[in-house]
């Protein structure tokens, strides 16, 4: 199993989230943050209300835990539509999960997902 963090743009929330679920990945967290980076656009940048110190820009944290064998094709549907050309266009971890546990219920593993 693995958990797959995407920070995207934006505006390119619908379309990542709609080829995600198109693609029968129907089951992920979107939480919306803010980022700095070196690698940011400047023209995307907005004023922090929160962290009016930074050059902060609304970013999408796309959270999706997906079976080691689902990957790649996640990784390319997130790259494919959240992608514009231009510097900040996000990034991309994947990491390793041990085990996950349904909490309802006493499922875990992979039969979990």
């Amino acid at each position: 199993m693995k958990l797959i963090k995407a920070y995207i743009r934006h505006r390119k929330t619908e379309d990542v989230y709609n080829a995600l679920y198109n693609a029968g990945y129907c089951c992920m967290t979107l939480v919306e943050c803010e980022g700095t980076g070196r690698y940011s656009d400047r023209s995307e940048k907005h004023i922090s209300n929160k962290y009016p110190f930074t050059d902060a820009y609304r970013v999408i944290k796309i959270e999706i835990l997906v079976s080691a064998v689902d990957v790649p094709e996640v990784v390319r549907i997130i790259r494919d539509n959240g992608r514009t050309g231009y510097k900040g266009d996000g990034l991309v971890l994947v990491s390793p999960v041990d085990n996950i546990y349904k909490i309802r219920n006493e499922i875990e593993g992979n039969e979990a997902l």
